[in-house]
C-alpha cells in the first residue's frame, strides 16, 4: 500500500487540526468526565455542580493556571507520546529483521 506523498503543509495541517480538536476536548470534554469521576469517587462537589467546576476550570484557564493548561493539553500530549512510542517500536522492528 502506498502513501500518498507527505508534504510539509499537509503535515502541518493535520496536525495542526488534531491540536485543536484534542485542545477543544481537553478544555470542554476531560472536566466534564473529571467532574463525573470525581463524583463517584468522591460524592459531591462543594459549589454550583457542574457548571460550578466546569466555570472554575474556564476561570483557570483564563488566568493562566499551569496544572489547568496541561490538563488542557494532556490529549494531544498523551496521543503525541503514543505516537512516538509506536514508531520508535516499528523503526526497531524494522532494523532488527
Amino acid at each position: 500500500m502506498t502513501r500518498g506523498k507527505r508534504t510539509p503543509r499537509k503535515i502541518i495541517t493535520r496536525e495542526t487540526i488534531l491540536f485543536v480538536a484534542l485542545l477543544l476536548f481537553g478544555v470542554a470534554g476531560l472536566p466534564v468526565l473529571i467532574y463525573v469521576v470525581g463524583q463517584a469517587v468522591f460524592g459531591s462537589y462543594e459549589g454550583n455542580g457542574m457548571a460550578g467546576f466546569f466555570d472554575e476550570h474556564i476561570q483557570r484557564l483564563a488566568h493562566g493556571d499551569p496544572a489547568t493548561w496541561f490538563l488542557a493539553v494532556s490529549p494531544y500530549l498523551g496521543i503525541s507520546i503514543l505516537r512516538l512510542m509506536f514508531s520508535g517500536w516499528r523503526r526497531v522492528a524494522r532494523t532488527s529483521n
